[in-house]
C-alpha cells in the first residue's frame, strides 16, 4: 500500500490543485484514505472553506482511495470521475478532513474483473467531510478505470 508521504507527493506533482490547496494525506490503507487542508488557501468571502474546495477534498479521497487499491495490486489504469453528488452540511472554518470508502466493499473483486475483462470498470465511492469531530459534508461518486495506464 501507497504511504501517506508517497500519495501526497503524488498528488502536488500530478494534480497540482491539491498543492495549492496545501493538501496533506494524513492516511491510507485498503479500506480508506484521509486527507486534510488548512482552511487559509481554501478561504471563502465568509471565512468558511470555499464549497469547491471541499468538494476538490473530497473527490480527491475518493479517488485516491482507488488509486492506491489498484497501484497496490499492480494494476495500470487511467481513472476519472465520472459523476458525483456533495452535500454540504456545516459550514467549515479550520482545518477539515476527507475521509473516503468504496460504498460497497465487496464489488472490488467484481470492479478488478471488469476491468481485466473489459478494459474499463467503474466503482462508487463515498467520503465524509469532517470538522471538529463532525461530519460537515458528505460526497458520493462513481469512478471510471480505463485499463492501459
Amino acid at each position: 500500500m501507497m504511504s501517506p508521504a508517497d500519495l501526497q507527493q503524488y498528488l502536488h506533482e500530478h494534480i497540482p490543485l491539491s498543492k495549492a490547496m496545501s493538501v496533506k494525506a494524513v492516511s491510507v490503507d485498503l479500506d480508506t484514505v484521509m486527507l486534510s487542508a488548512p482552511l487559509q488557501p481554501n478561504i471563502n468571502h465568509r471565512e468558511t472553506v470555499f464549497g469547491g474546495s471541499a468538494s476538490a477534498l473530497a473527490i480527491l479521497a475518493a479517488w485516491c482511495l482507488v488509486h492506491s487499491k489498484l497501484t497496490s495490486e499492480g494494476i495500470v489504469s487511467r481513472l476519472v470521475i465520472h459523476e458525483n453528488t456533495m452535500s454540504y452540511d456545516k459550514p467549515i472554518t479550520g482545518e477539515f478532513t476527507a475521509v473516503s470508502r468504496l460504498q460497497n466493499q465487496e464489488l472490488w473483486p467484481k470492479f478488478k474483473a471488469m476491468l481485466h475483462r473489459k478494459g474499463k470498470a467503474r466503482i462508487s465511492v463515498a467520503a465524509d467531510l469532517i470538522f471538529q469531530g463532525q461530519v460537515a459534508g458528505s460526497f458520493t461518486g462513481e469512478f471510471v478505470a480505463l485499463g492501459g495506464g
